[in-house]
């Protein structure tokens, strides 16, 4: 595995404790930008495992479907809750009525854990071979 590759599976890891503490203290709109960005930080994770880095959050998600959902390397779900989890994160970011509920975010946050799990197992197991296309 390479350093950068543990280094933002930690952040994610990080990321998910710091949601789960800010929707236990009442924090939904923060719990909810911490769980997407746990999602954001695995697929960060699996390109990073193949070589792939991009400098903004369109690209990595364009690239996380092009890679792992759309081959069939992970489900696809994963890759519609980090969509969504984008949309709701926007929306709690910047929106000034409160839209999310705190069994949205607690939702949120369980997609990040399964997500984190299984984007770890993944690259474990070796299954996300450096990019040698260029």
């Amino acid at each position: 595995m390479k350093d950068a590759t543990r280094k933002l599976l930690e952040k994610a890891e990080r990321a998910l404790a710091a949601g789960a503490d800010a929707l236990r203290s009442g924090h939904v709109e923060t719990a909810a930008g911490r769980a997407y960005y746990a999602m954001f930080y695995v697929a960060e994770a699996l390109l990073s495992e193949r070589g792939l880095r991009f400098r903004k959050h369109a690209g990595v998600h364009a690239a996380f479907g092009e890679h792992f959902a759309k081959t069939g390397l992970l489900d696809a779900r994963h890759h519609r809750w980090l969509l969504a989890a984008f949309n709701k994160r926007i929306t709690a970011d910047y929106g000034i009525d409160p839209e999310l509920t705190s069994a949205e975010a607690a939702e949120m946050l369980a997609h990040g854990v399964e997500f984190l799990d299984v984007g770890r197992r993944f690259i474990e197991a070796g299954s996300a071979p450096a990019n040698t296309s260029g």
